[in-house]
């Protein structure tokens, strides 16, 4: 008779991990979409605003800081803009990327519960978080555009590359959220910690207001890795030169291999973390 050893493999291929991470992306679009459509019907039924809520944060932050520049409480530099187009504009970018970031953390928290009860494809809470980030962040977008037209902001050629624009935001966003997230489930002080270090470094970022000409801001946003994305995806919408296009691209460059290792670290720590909540 034919006899088998079977020994206990302790080299992992990174590679086939991720492999089969992509297939399972690609395999689970059709559950992904279930539970986007599932989750925004869930969050919009009990609650009488509704896609309103989507507005309420990027708006309240612009009015914020048109109100303080119109009185003359803090006084900006010239935007090439009208201010309002300005400021909504980059908090729109803004929000966006802080969804990209949060949403493997909160897509995977929600579904806790049935993550240790049904074997299903991890990667399709991610891609059902980014089903719905897309899906607020397009009425955002059709109001700001609604605003364009109002204060008579011309539109161009380039703006044609403006959903790359929100790709590469939404690309690094995840990057960043997919290393995260098994930190941010086991430890809950990660979480704040995120959100803390995000309200913070928004003022280091050209989001409502330009770059300084000279100081520490200016120096603080020449070395802020968001600096070159929120520039020149604004640039995309708005018009003007392309000056961060090379750090843009660098970025990028960078952000790409880190996505992959983020799918990697999360499909291999999500039934780790699960499994130890569960305990």
């Amino acid at each position: 008779m034919e006899t088998r050893i079977y020994k206990k493999e302790n080299n992992v291929s990174v590679f086939k991990i991720l492999k089969q991470s992509l297939r399972d992306i690609y395999a689970s679009r059709f559950l992904a979409r279930q539970l986007a459509e599932r989750d925004i019907k869930a969050q919009y039924r009990q609650s009488y605003l509704g896609i309103i809520w989507a507005f309420i944060a990027p708006i309240t932050t612009a009015i914020v800081w048109i109100f303080l520049s119109n009185t003359g409480t803090v006084t900006l530099s010239d935007t090439g803009v009208p201010y309002p187009v300005y400021a909504f504009s980059g908090t729109l970018i803004w929000s966006i990327f802080k969804e990209a970031l949060t949403t493997p953390t909160n897509s995977t928290n929600s579904a806790k519960s049935i993550l240790s009860k049904i074997n299903f494809p991890k990667e399709a809470l991610v891609v059902s978080g980014i089903y719905k980030m897309l899906f607020d962040s397009a009425f955002k977008i059709g109001l700001l555009i609604i605003l364009m037209i109002i204060y008579k902001v011309g539109f161009h050629i380039n703006m044609m590359f403006f959903p790359l624009g929100l790709l590469a935001i939404i690309v690094l966003g995840n990057t960043i959220g997919l290393i995260l997230t098994p930190f941010s489930m086991l430890y809950t002080d990660v979480g704040r910690i995120v959100n803390l270090g995000l309200s913070l470094f928004m003022y280091i970022t050209p989001v409502v207001y330009t770059i300084p000409e000279t100081g520490l801001m200016k120096t603080l946003m020449n070395i802020n890795p968001l600096t070159p994305i929120m520039e020149v995806t604004r640039t995309m919408l708005l018009g003007g030169d392309f000056i961060y296009l090379n750090w843009y691209f660098l970025v990028l460059a960078i952000s790409l291999p880190f996505l992959l290792i983020g799918l990697v670290w999360y499909r291999i720590s999500i039934p780790i973390v699960v499994e130890r909540s569960n305990a």
